[in-house]
């Protein structure tokens, strides 16, 4: 087992921010179109990850034109140019499926903001 590791251990990407269920990030992703490659952006809250190694995913979900959208993207792939963190919000659970029946107002998280402690 330790062979597999050393191997996966080399194809994993240094420069994965800490992202959490319940953040909003950005997702820079490489988009090819015949012989022209561009980044595309996806916004969204991360609704869930599954860790493994080389094998991790984490799922970004968005609302686009009043339709949900959901997308799972292998952390560790060389399609994303980068993962930006934009917000990131105080959820009580590691899978936020919940998100899916919820609309508008509802679907928030309470977001953690550095407060100034008066003393």
């Amino acid at each position: 087992m330790d062979l597999i590791d050393r191997i996966e251990r080399e194809d994993m990407r240094k420069d994965v921010p800490d992202m959490e269920p319940g953040d909003t990030v950005r997702v820079h992703v490489k988009i090819v179109e015949g012989d022209k490659e561009r980044i595309q952006v996806y916004e969204g809250m991360v609704i869930g990850m599954h860790r493994g190694g080389a094998r991790a995913t984490f799922t970004v979900r968005k609302v686009s034109f009043g339709q949900g959208v959901e997308r799972i993207f292998p952390l560790h792939s060389p399609i994303i140019d980068k993962i930006d963190v934009v917000r990131t919000a105080r959820v009580r659970r590691a899978k936020l499926y919940f998100l899916r029946e919820l609309k508008g107002k509802a679907a928030r998280m309470k977001d953690v903001s550095q407060k100034k402690q008066t003393a």
